[in-house]
């Protein structure tokens, strides 16, 4: 690989009743949602803002603003999907991400593994280049009320 570019990404959104939880493109059937426009995807739209910051194209917000109504409940794994075209209509593609959820709940665990091959198959690369791992605040609060993630990805020129 020439020319490694990275990006780094973070994400946070307050949990909001009534609103299926979505965690890297996994639906966490029981718990109570997260605030956004979008399905509030915290994973996904943290690794969308990576690839973008990688490349230098901006961030989601840019790509998909929140008055765009065509973008009203669109689902991580879709944002993440046009976002990779968008790297890759750049002249990148991703090699591999790091990420690490930050939640005091629920717990990632059990679910890891499914995260790791939504996103896989979403970015085009092998499981052993994702890698999913998640931290508990341990009541200091930064995200007691919510979740938050952050993403770290390289790229390659195509």
């Amino acid at each position: 690989m020439t020319e490694p570019l990275v990006g780094m990404g973070f994400d946070v959104h307050a949990f909001a009743p009534g609103r299926p939880l979505m965690l890297g493109g996994v639906r966490f059937d029981g718990r109570e949602g997260l605030v956004g426009h979008s399905d509030g995807d915290v994973v996904c739209h943290a690794l969308a803002d990576a690839l973008l910051g990688a490349v230098a194209l901006g961030d989601v917000g840019e790509h998909f603003p929140e008055t765009a109504p065509a973008f009203a409940g669109i689902g991580g794994l879709d944002l993440l999907g046009r976002v990779v075209g968008v790297v890759r209509t750049a002249g990148a593609h991703p090699v591999s991400a790091d990420l690490t959820v930050i939640a005091e709940r629920p717990s990632i665990a059990p679910v890891r593994h499914a995260m790791r091959r939504a996103l896989c198959g979403t970015l085009g690369v092998p499981t052993e280049r994702v890698s999913v791992k998640a931290t508990r605040p341990e009541g200091l609060g930064l995200t007691g009320d919510g979740i938050g993630c952050l993403a770290l990805v390289v790229l390659a020129r195509s």
